[in-house]
């Protein structure tokens, strides 16, 4: 999978398909000089289609990145789990604004952004899950 999102609604498609996926804090980067921000994840496959549950590595970019602020987000423990529930665009002075990701636990990364550029990129080949299970949200 190599997808891209240019707009609000495009970014809806690519925040179902990395629910769920998790990613040690140590495979978060923001390189500031070049403007971009990227997570290394383990994506649950959704459009998987699969009989097993499987995931797959994938790489999250976000482009355009001026600023990054963290919120219950552990600093300094890079073996600390962390599980993406969403991403959501909010525009303040187009085409300028902010990404926000969601994490599990009340955790959330806000990028500020000049214009909305985020693409994912699965890197390596879907593998079995290693829990074998679907995630659940009791919903």
């Amino acid at each position: 999978m190599n997808l891209g999102a240019l707009e609000a609604g495009d970014l809806k498609v690519l925040s179902a398909l990395v629910q769920d996926a998790v990613f040690p804090a140590s495979e978060m980067r923001y390189i500031k000089a070049d403007g971009r921000f990227a997570l290394l994840l383990n994506r649950f496959r959704w459009e998987g289609g699969a009989r097993a549950p499987e995931r797959v590595q994938s790489v999250l970019m976000i482009a355009n990145v001026d600023k990054v602020v963290s919120s219950g987000v552990p600093r300094g423990d890079g073996d600390t789990i962390l599980s993406l529930l969403s991403v959501e665009f909010s525009e303040t002075d187009a085409p300028s604004g902010q990404v926000t990701l969601t994490l599990a636990g009340d955790g959330a990364l806000r990028l500020d952004v000049e214009a909305l550029d985020v693409t994912l990129k699965d890197v390596t080949r879907p593998y079995l899950a290693p829990s074998k299970k679907t995630p659940d949200h009791g919903v």
